[in-house]
């Protein structure tokens, strides 16, 4: 079978090429916590290490290269044979059960960029030679893919039984391209033609829409660009990365968000928004205004059923102001709605161009070392991958948990990625550590964050104060005409439980 040729280089790709630094590398990640079968020989790791490292020969994008003049990127070239002392490597550590001690050594690892002269990827065996659990820490670089992609590749490397017998690793297996019916080529250019034209249209009204927000003639539109808080985990991004995995029961999330009218994604944003104040306070910062998230929006109409990626990354506003965590949610969830139906009443292309425009001027102020100047466009940034529904294994190997570690945003702030895995989020956290030596605190917050918004559905006692939160003097209304009959009703029903105790 013939292998596929290297994926031509869209501007995107080389965008991450070009603005890569060794302060901020350009690759993304995941942790993957496996378990030995019973009755494994000492030597297992090490045998599987050997084992895969046999495969020198690879397909694309594995066996390609960035061939450039002056630092610009041209194309990927393959190479003929990897050199597997680069690409896969073997650790040992004290003790892969402490999480916290995995964590920072993976954040000393994920802080080093690829090598620019081959492939960009590799593959780390870590293990303690006395336990029954190790780790494989894998980073590929953000030009060979985007997070869906990248999921994809690693886990046609998984299976749903153990077996024994041998295997052919993510980089050497053949994947098959599905060839796609083009239409004639005067219709794709009319196409062509007309999708712009509407595009740019849709983006004029984004423009105008975001210029009376700015003169607050309409308030009710998503925010505008770089409104987001100065913080001690924003600002140009430096050398040195810090990491923490946390798991939640995904399905505590998804009965919550039943329970509450909302959905996964704003529950998790009402988490991490609660989790963030407070850590910020251990380090002295408290707001008088709410955080931003960026986020992905799905910009397929209701009922669209069409392939490939429809999304753009906007910044959505959080909550602030209520030390009730359901008032906090009802804030997230209006806020993030607002966001979702400028997206709804855009073309897709309008909310893409956007989205280009707006990361290419922070991408600018990151290359020109000023991401300290602007305020940021969002404090975090979270995502959400679909992960296989079932247990997998790695040979015969279980997979106990994969924990993507992303890369950083221009103008700093915390990336949290979520993937959810046999009913369980798996979540990595990564930010700069130029003023934060650990983000654990943060993943035990939005723990206690998680179950304080669980607790206060049933008590409207329970506050956000236990955590430290500011209060805000003069509180933030959450109620809108954007909001149900059904949904503000509660909300007033909620607030009167509280003042009457």
């Amino acid at each position: 079978m013939k292998k596929p040729a290297p994926k031509p280089l869209t501007f995107l790709d080389k965008t991450f090429w070009i603005t890569e630094s060794a302060n901020n590398p350009k690759h993304v990640a995941s942790l993957q916590l496996l378990q030995m079968p019973a009755g494994a020989a000492e030597n297992y790791v090490e045998a599987l290490f050997d084992e895969v490292s046999q495969h020198d020969k690879a397909t694309a994008p594995f066996n390609c290269r960035v061939s450039s003049f002056l630092k610009f990127p041209l194309r990927l070239v393959t190479v003929d044979r990897l050199d597997m002392n680069y690409h896969v490597q073997l650790h040992t550590i004290d003790d892969v059960s402490d999480r916290v001690a995995l964590d920072a050594y993976v954040a000393k690892m994920h802080e080093v960029m690829l090598d620019r002269d081959k492939p960009l990827w590799q593959f780390h065996f870590i293990h303690d030679a006395k336990s029954d659990v190790y780790a494989i820490y894998v980073k590929v670089h953000h030009m060979y893919g985007d997070g869906a992609s990248l999921v994809r590749w690693f886990q046609q490397g998984y299976i749903s039984e153990p077996s024994t017998d041998s295997f052919v690793p993510v980089w050497s297996a053949v994947r098959n391209r599905h060839k796609r019916n083009k239409a004639k080529l005067w219709r794709r250019v009319l196409r062509g033609i007309a999708d712009f034209l509407i595009a740019t249209k849709d983006l004029l009204v984004i423009f105008i829409r975001l210029f009376f927000k700015l003169l607050r003639i309409n308030r009710h539109y998503m925010p505008l660009p770089f409104a987001g808080t100065k913080t001690v985990l924003t600002g140009q991004v430096k050398s040195g990365r810090a990491v923490a995995t946390v798991d939640f029961d995904f399905e505590r999330v998804r009965q919550l968000g039943k329970r509450t009218r909302a959905s996964a994604n704003e529950i998790l944003l009402c988490v991490f928004d609660i989790g963030i104040h407070r850590f910020l306070q251990d380090h002295g910062q408290t707001f008088e205004k709410a955080l931003f998230t960026n986020m992905p929006i799905n910009l397929r109409k209701p009922g669209e059923q069409t392939s490939g990626n429809k999304i753009a990354i906007v910044p959505v506003e959080l909550a602030h102001g209520k030390t009730d965590p359901y008032l906090r949610l009802r804030q997230t969830i209006n806020n993030h709605r607002i966001v979702k139906q400028a997206a709804q009443h855009a073309s897709p292309g309008a909310f893409s161009y956007y989205t280009v425009f707006i990361q290419s001027i922070a991408l600018l102020f990151e290359v020109l070392r000023l991401s300290n100047l602007p305020k940021p466009i969002a404090n975090l940034l979270v995502s959400n991958i679909p992960g296989p529904t079932d247990i997998r294994y790695l040979k015969d190997s279980r997979l106990l948990g994969n924990y993507p570690v992303s890369t950083m945003t221009p103008g700093g702030g915390v990336n949290i990625t979520l993937m959810t895995y046999a009913g369980t989020a798996n979540i990595g956290m990564v930010c700069c550590n130029k003023h934060v030596e650990s983000l654990q605190p943060l993943a035990q917050y939005c723990v206690e964050a998680f179950d304080l918004l669980e607790k206060c559905v049933d008590d409207p006692t329970v506050s956000v104060e236990d955590m430290g939160e500011h209060i805000a003097d003069m509180p933030v209304s959450i109620v809108s005409e954007t909001l149900t009959d059904e949904a503000t009703q509660t909300v007033f029903e909620h607030e009167r439980i509280k003042a009457t105790g």
